[in-house]
């Protein structure tokens, strides 16, 4: 992995968190080409990530969607949520909206990764990315689950390549920590590039360290960084049927991270810059997008800077400004007023990369020369403050390209 992973000003690398080449012990991956994506393709569709060490705990997260894919009815459904030491994962294809014969195929590939590993089924995870609505070919994955176990290697360049749809940017990394008690390392596979605004995209992600964790410690890690990172991100608005998020400690390493103590302080910072990173390389990533930017709502209840956020990032008026590099704050205003119906005359404050553009709900005097070069830059900074004080929430988003929509215009054709 280069020196370039933390590339973003949003994200702060904690002091003791170093790129690094070094894996996380106890672990082996592997992707091949099965034919998912394009039976004529050599692609790789098909990946494993496994744990050889017998007492690894995880902990995971999934999309909450009312249409959940059969994959994420399995894994939660069939696995031991803290003791998951296997994810067979497929690209090309989603299975969801399958109905029972989705489940089926599902409940297929799993058993046959489990035979092959010589894994309790309850140990392995499954996770599937791609078209909706298309049965998976489970008994195709599963007649070359066989070749994929044999094909398990420290490397886990090509398991983070069988996962990725229209992803162009790579989203994996290799970290190393050092805490009070001893050096552990991290690793980590993402994808993610459209249908990106997670109630937690189409999203995976895949967490791996040889840090000895606790089952409560993973889960409470895991669910606090989550809401960071991936919770606070959107591309286009649409909420994934397949988001999955799974955190795996092998404990390898013989570094225990004891609960309320400095080394989990310190594990908690750097899971939390890794996937606030991955979060926004999928943003960056967002079909087709030439710029990113950040909205910082303060002012107010919760609820409320939340749908201002929210309503503000998933506006295709703001995201087409982005794209264009045009300072057009009325975009963002009226963003806002959708937001807070009834709520006029609405007071507010907006800023644009530290220039007030507007104040009290009114246009402020400003610099337009300054704010057209600021708006032209890959990151933008947009600040709203609303009535009152107590809440703040933020959010990453994408632009919203002619790409974007050519990509999703042909998707399936």
């Amino acid at each position: 992995m280069s020196e370039s992973f933390f590339t973003s000003r949003w994200v702060e690398r904690p002091r003791r968190l170093r790129d690094s080449a070094a894996l996380p012990a106890g672990f082996r991956f592997a992707g091949i080409a099965c034919g998912v994506k394009d039976p004529t393709s050599a692609g790789l569709d098909l990946g494993l990530l496994v744990s050889d060490v017998a007492g690894t705990v995880s902990a995971a997260r999934f999309c909450d969607s009312g249409v959940l894919a059969a994959p994420v009815v399995v894994t939660q459904g069939r696995c031991d949520p803290h003791g998951i030491r296997a994810v067979v994962a497929n690209s090309g294809n989603a299975n969801a909206a399958t109905g029972e014969p989705g489940i089926e195929q599902a409940i297929r590939v799993q058993e046959a990764a489990a035979a092959a590993l010589g894994l309790d089924p309850r140990q392995v995870a499954v996770a599937s990315t791609g078209v909706i609505g298309v049965l998976l070919p489970g008994e195709r994955i599963a007649a070359a689950v066989p070749d994929l176990a044999a094909a398990l290697e420290r490397d886990p360049t090509g398991f983070a390549h069988a996962i990725r749809t229209t992803d162009v940017l790579d989203k994996h990394a290799s970290l190393t920590l050092d805490l009070p008690s001893g050096s552990i390392n991290l690793s980590a596979q993402c994808k993610g590039a459209g249908m990106i605004s997670p109630r937690f995209a189409t999203m995976l992600c895949f967490v791996q360290t040889d840090a000895a964790l606790r089952e409560q410690t993973a889960e409470l890690l895991l669910g606090v960084t989550v809401k960071r990172s991936f919770d606070r991100i959107s591309v286009d608005g649409q909420l994934s049927t397949n988001d999955t998020v799974i955190l795996m400690a092998s404990g390898a390493s013989g570094v225990a991270v004891a609960p309320e103590s400095e080394d989990e302080l310190r594990f908690g910072e750097a899971l939390d810059a890794l996937l606030r990173q991955l979060a926004l390389r999928i943003v960056a990533d967002g079909e087709g997008a030439r710029r990113i930017a950040r909205v910082h709502v303060r002012g107010g209840e919760e609820q409320k800077v939340a749908r201002v956020a929210r309503a503000v990032a998933n506006s295709p008026l703001v995201k087409a400004a982005l794209f264009g590099g045009d300072a057009n704050w009325g975009r963002v205003a009226q963003a806002i007023g959708a937001a807070l119906p009834g709520s006029a005359p609405l007071r507010f404050d907006i800023a644009i990369e530290g220039v007030t553009v507007a104040r009290d709900g009114a246009a402020a005097e400003h610099d337009a020369g300054a704010l057209a070069a600021a708006v032209a830059r890959e990151e933008v900074a947009y600040e709203i403050d609303l009535e009152g004080s107590g809440a703040e929430t933020e959010l990453f988003f994408s632009d919203l390209s002619y790409d974007y929509v050519k990509i999703n215009a042909e998707y399936t054709s």
